[in-house]
């Protein structure tokens, strides 16, 4: 009689950052990548899975490695496209100026080049900021919105013109000490003094991602799209037009972002029509990474019907609660409370 083979083992929805071998160091990435030419400029894309699309789009400083925990599990059920945005990644700069409204153009001519007609689009910091703009300008595109830490609404607040000034004047030395960082990332994510110093604005608690996992987030550092886009993600005010977005929403913060403010996804939630919000507990700015079970349970309720992504909000709720008197955090007490 043969053995019975186990039963999978179900992932801890609670932990923070990937449990056990994360799927993606078992890739050959290079069967997923290929150059997409979009507005006549080289796009660098990676593509893998079939079904439903769903379209990864990533923030500042950001690449396409920010989805590599969530990749190979949406693939299982879906056709998944992650992009490195022109400037940043293995792409090029664009021909034209670097602006949220002449990313959202991009979007929408990579979606034609690929043929897909509208998706699911999540999108994390500035690259939330961009899937809003690509649901305002071009809706049919989009069917349904995911947004993680957006960027958008107190980024306005933040924008600094001395500050951008003295960037642009020392842009060759930002760019050098990004590619410093980039092609020691190895080094700086075994080391978890330098890893927490470098990455305790976006994480939590960097000391518990993984280092491979540490290590390819680090690649997208120095690209030349940084200051522009910093320019752009600053100079653009969307608020006042979020109540233009049609499709269901989903909303995604962690209760510890120091990049963007938590009372940015109350703002979000307000404007959008279709929206609801999750908050996570003790996560930071990048909740796909530090939460990617949770995460990645919460959008496939989402994405399954209205009734899964309810059921989504109430375990969460449940769970941030649980948190909150674990640690005796407010922040967490008040996560379960908009859960």
């Amino acid at each position: 009689m043969a053995a019975a083979e186990p039963s999978p083992v179900a992932p801890d929805l609670e932990a923070y950052g990937p449990v056990g071998r994360s799927a993606w160091l078992d890739v050959d990435w290079r069967e997923h990548q290929r150059w997409v030419t979009v507005l006549g400029s080289p796009v660098n894309v990676v593509e893998m899975g079939s079904g439903d699309p769903i379209v990864f789009v990533h923030g500042l400083v950001g690449s396409w490695q920010n989805w590599l925990e969530n990749i190979p599990h949406f693939a299982r059920d879906h056709r998944v496209v992650a992009l490195d945005l022109p400037g940043f990644g293995a792409s090029p700069m664009p021909a034209d100026k670097i602006s949220i409204a002449g990313y959202a153009r991009i979007l929408d001519a990579l979606l034609g080049e690929l043929g897909i007609d509208a998706a699911c689009v999540v999108g994390n910091s500035m690259g939330g900021f961009i899937a809003a703009e690509l649901a305002i300008a071009f809706p049919q595109r989009v069917e349904r919105l995911v947004l993680v830490s957006a960027a958008g609404i107190s980024s306005q607040d933040m924008r600094d013109e001395r500050g951008l000034a003295a960037l642009r004047r020392v842009e060759r030395l930002v760019t050098m000490y990004g590619g410093w960082i980039a092609s020691r990332s190895e080094f700086v994510a075994r080391r978890q003094r330098l890893r927490r110093a470098m990455l305790a604005i976006v994480f939590r608690h960097p000391e518990r991602i993984p280092a491979p996992l540490v290590a390819e987030q680090l690649h997208g550092s120095g690209k030349p799209g940084f200051i522009d886009a910093l320019d752009a993600l600053t100079d653009y005010p969307i608020e006042d037009r979020l109540g233009k977005i049609g499709c269901p929403t989903l909303i995604v913060w962690g209760t510890d972002d120091r990049l963007v403010p938590l009372r940015d996804a109350d703002r979000f939630a307000a404007a959008i029509p279709h929206a609801r919000k999750l908050v996570y507990a003790d996560t930071g700015h990048v909740s796909m990474l530090e939460r990617p079970a949770r995460f990645n349970a919460d959008v496939d309720a989402f994405l399954a019907d209205d009734a899964g992504a309810r059921v989504g909000e109430e375990s969460l709720g449940e769970a941030a609660q649980a948190e909150a008197e674990r640690t005796g955090d407010d922040a967490a007490r008040d996560a379960a409370d908009a859960a």
